[in-house]
């Protein structure tokens, strides 16, 4: 069948290419002028299966109300009507109950699992480069009570074939011994050495050559405006094209994979999707003292901060803001990541020069739970919502949408849309 995919991110482009491999005939629309140019251009670089957990925990909602006034707080909620939905807030709530909180963390599991595994598949088949390194993941904590909590849920990770464990401070030099000055400021570390890193914006474009080449039509510069509905259904996409003049692309089936705008487009047909957009940020910086630079990629879990090799280059990245569709960056926020990474890492980069600034924003859901799945439409399917985990979980929710469309149960335990 022909179907059409809206988004060429990671979401877009992984369900891309596995529908081509299907032997489906397939085309992608995106309003940018190549794939991964919005929300999977510059991230943490992080693939953490080991970081899912939902950001709604019972814990949450206090450290929300704590951080309200300050400007660097690792979650900045901005309670405007027009920036922060009350609907939004109160499912958020809801899902911070301690029931719900446990279920999300293993549906996130459990597709983070069936994701790493899809990885594999994928670099096998394809050889993209993309700066990747498997030396796994260490996360940094400032307070025993922290630790110890993420100890309970790293309980419940090994049962999914996660491995998150305690370290010592000895052992945590020698899996990154750039910590060696920084080390005794910490409460204490976890490690998982099965996480991975790499540059998504990389993976992302050579999935779309790869994708191309089994026959794949990408459509860039092309705007967008709405899905259409005849006779109950959907029967096309109106589109803006690099001319400007208008068209309507029509296909067999539709993949909504437009991240934090999945929502407003699904709104376009009466669909109303909770997905809302959290603003992150990123740092990218040359690598001055390759010998004082992580090789291993990190969280400081107390300040939100995530930061990966990627190559000759340091990305730092973190925090989420919740104050509508802005793009705008906050340099009091900008300027709290490059902080911590000086304080890990002081020698490691020229942290005046050639820095770069990013900003992006993710589509979150209430309770971090991706929607995968047909909709209440029979020919529109739905990949969106996976918030800070698009790069962890991206090429297997693409796989398994494309198994659901050509009429296959996916081989994971998940509470995919319309099944």
């Amino acid at each position: 069948m022909k179907v059409v995919v809206l988004g060429a991110g990671i979401i877009g482009v992984s369900t891309a290419w596995f529908l081509a491999r299907d032997g489906h005939e397939v085309v992608v629309l995106d309003r940018a002028s190549g794939p991964a140019r919005e929300t999977s251009f510059a991230n943490g670089g992080q693939i953490s299966v080991s970081h899912s957990e939902p950001w709604a925990q019972p814990s949450t909602p206090w450290k929300v109300f704590k951080w309200l006034l300050k400007e660097d707080a690792p979650l900045l909620y901005r309670p405007r009507p027009a920036s922060a939905p009350r609907a939004f807030a109160l499912r958020f709530l809801r899902e911070c109950l301690p029931e719900r909180a446990h279920r999300n963390m293993l549906q996130m599991l459990a597709l983070g699992r069936f994701s790493r595994e899809t990885f594999a598949l994928v670099r096998r088949e394809t050889g993209i480069v993309f700066d990747h390194l498997e030396r796994g993941i260490v996360t940094l904590f400032q307070a025993r009570q922290d630790l110890d909590r993420a100890m309970r849920a790293a309980e419940t990770m090994r049962e999914f074939g996660v491995d998150k464990r305690e370290v010592t401070r000895a052992e945590l030099v020698r899996i990154e011994p750039a910590l060696a000055a920084y080390s005794g400021k910490v409460a204490g570390a976890t490690y998982c050495d099965s996480d991975q890193s790499g540059d998504i914006h990389q993976f992302t474009s050579g999935l779309a050559a790869a994708a191309a080449a089994l026959g794949v039509e990408f459509r860039f510069s092309t705007r967008i405006n709405a899905l259409l509905v005849e006779g109950g259904d959907i029967a096309g996409v109106s589109v803006t094209r690099p001319d400007g003049v208008f068209a309507t692309v029509r296909g067999d089936a539709y993949v909504l994979a437009l991240g934090s705008y999945s929502a407003p487009l699904a709104a376009t047909v009466g669909l109303r999707l909770p997905v809302y957009p959290a603003k992150g940020y990123s740092v990218t910086l040359a690598i001055r003292e390759p010998e004082a630079a992580p090789t291993v990629a990190l969280t400081e879990e107390s300040y939100k901060v995530f930061m990966s090799r990627l190559g000759d280059r340091l990305r730092v990245a973190g925090t989420a803001e919740l104050a509508g569709y802005s793009s705008t960056l906050n340099p009091v926020r900008c300027g709290l990541l490059v902080e911590r990474a000086r304080a890990l890492f002081p020698d490691a980069c020229d942290w005046e020069q050639d820095v770069q600034y990013w900003t992006g924003l993710r589509p979150a859901t209430p309770g971090n739970v991706p929607l995968i799945g047909r909709s209440r439409y029979p020919r529109l399917y739905l990949n969106t919502g996976h918030g800070t985990l698009g790069w962890t979980e991206g090429p297997g929710s693409g796989r398994a949408l494309a198994d659901i469309i050509g009429g296959r149960r996916p081989l994971l335990d998940f509470p995919f849309i319309g099944s």
